[in-house]
């Protein structure tokens, strides 16, 4: 079986080698990176910055709450997220974080946290699920993904159901 792999690897080398020489692969950007415009709309986002109704039906709110840029569960979480924005972005994600609660931005006051909180939201901007603690990007995409308006797009993109 391995020297079947390797035979199939080294198949693909001239395509690959001439796909990066045409330009088509950046060799500096590793596979599965996000673009800077796609951190622009997707974020991560202060929510001092995001208007609420502005993501209606468009985004996917996954808003990350804390009492301060330094709370352990918040840097945490914000470094879990970072390691899949891909994943994230083919879900219509949109990051939106939150770390001053005397700001009292349009979504604590809406959403209440207390303390750290992570809040999966659906495009109708319901709050789905609330979580005190964070989360693996894999808990939140398979969560996300049992959404019923996440459901009805993947069955939209694939009527078949493969």
């Amino acid at each position: 079986m391995k020297p079947l792999y390797t035979l199939g690897l080294a198949a693909l080398l001239p395509f690959m080698v001439s796909a990066q020489e045409a330009g088509a692969i950046d060799p500096s950007v590793p596979a599965g990176a996000v673009t800077e415009e796609a951190v622009e709309v997707y974020g991560p986002r202060d929510a001092a910055d995001v208007v609420f109704a502005d993501l209606l039906y468009e985004f996917r709110p996954v808003v990350v709450f804390g009492d301060s840029p330094e709370d352990p569960n918040f840097l945490r979480q914000m470094e879990l997220l970072r390691r899949d924005l891909a994943a994230l972005e083919q879900r219509d994600v949109v990051l939106v974080t939150d770390t001053d609660p005397e700001a009292r931005s349009e979504w604590r006051t809406r959403l209440r946290p207390r303390g750290f909180s992570l809040v999966l939201m659906d495009k109708d901007l319901r709050p789905v699920i609330r979580k005190p603690l964070p989360w693996e990007v894999r808990e939140i995409v398979a969560a996300i993904d049992k959404f019923p308006l996440r459901r009805q797009e993947m069955l939209e993109r694939n009527p078949a159901g493969r």
